[in-house]
């Protein structure tokens, strides 16, 4: 099988625009418009993320904790979990769980976005079972 390497997540939302300034105001992403295309959608930036946005067409986004009674709409590897979590409170971001071990050991925080999508920031502790994953994955490579 071909080797597969990331995924972009796309996010339908009610108001394209508001959502992509939330994401380059609040979080730090770049926002590139494809808006007069025939499938018209923003693509957000940041290191190795792309979120791509799409319009819900006056659709109510209902995120997967509210949807399903659990759950992340996206979860994002990141190193400095405790760094990531400081940053979100200086900017007043509605973080819905703090930085903690679960019980199926990731390091994890969990933020809510302007449409109330669950956005999880963390990291498996431990990899040792992923010895396929750790050689193939360029995030946990040299780790």
């Amino acid at each position: 099988m071909q080797k597969m390497y990331m995924t972009h997540p796309i996010f339908p939302t009610p108001n394209i625009r508001k959502t992509a300034d939330f994401y380059v105001e609040k979080l730090g992403f770049n926002a590139v418009e494809y808006l007069n295309s025939k499938e018209p959608h923003i693509c957000l930036y940041k290191d190795d993320i792309e979120i791509i946005l799409t319009d819900s067409n006056g659709q109510k986004v209902i995120p997967n904790h509210e949807l399903y009674g659990y759950g992340y709409d996206v979860y994002i590897i990141v190193d400095d979990r405790k760094q990531i979590q400081k940053e979100f409170e200086d900017k007043g971001l509605k973080i819905v769980k703090n930085l903690s071990v679960t019980d199926y050991n990731n390091e994890e925080l969990v933020l809510e976005d302007i449409d109330g999508r669950w956005l999880g920031f963390g990291i498996k502790l431990d990899t040792d079972n992923w010895e396929n994953f750790q050689n193939t994955s360029p995030v946990y490579k040299n780790k």
